[in-house]
């Protein structure tokens, strides 16, 4: 099992399509959110990901800031349902965090992460800073790390 972290342009074709087919599959079809997946912001994006046998397990992209908020951001954070309670998820948000530290320079971290996984996020530091609110019918709540 390898991490890797690679900028839209340091992306393989099959990378870039396994990625977009993992968040298709859990954000449109698992999570029934019809919307547009691919939003534009992937070309400006660190794509942060681990595989195990070659296949795409888990995922998150990095968004410096400016490109969704003023703040930098973490989003389109996947693991793979067979993968979910090992420590993955935990361990992907932690690489993800320390590369806008120590990469970015960024301390200040905002996200939108759904509202059942509040607590997941507050164990990072993370705090919100909206009241909860639906995005494609699901509950939602805007966080923000700060230094």
């Amino acid at each position: 099992m390898s991490w890797c972290i690679k900028s839209f342009q340091e992306l393989t074709n099959d990378e870039l399509y396994e990625i977009l087919q993992l968040r298709t599959s859990i954000f449109v079809v698992e999570q029934k959110c019809a919307y547009l997946e691919v939003d534009g912001k992937d070309k400006f994006a660190y794509h942060l990901f681990k595989k195990e046998d070659e296949k795409i397990i888990a995922y998150l992209r990095v968004l410096p800031k400016g490109i969704s908020y003023k703040e930098a951001s973490l989003g389109r954070i996947i693991v793979k349902q067979a993968q979910r309670g090992t420590g993955l998820g935990r361990e992907l948000v932690a690489r993800g965090i320390a590369f806008l530290e120590n990469e970015l320079h960024e301390k200040t971290v905002k996200i939108q992460a759904q509202s059942r996984l509040q607590t997941f996020y507050e164990s990072f530091g993370f705090r919100p800073i909206s009241d909860i609110y639906s995005d494609e019918g699901l509950p939602h709540v805007d966080m923000l790390k700060t230094p």
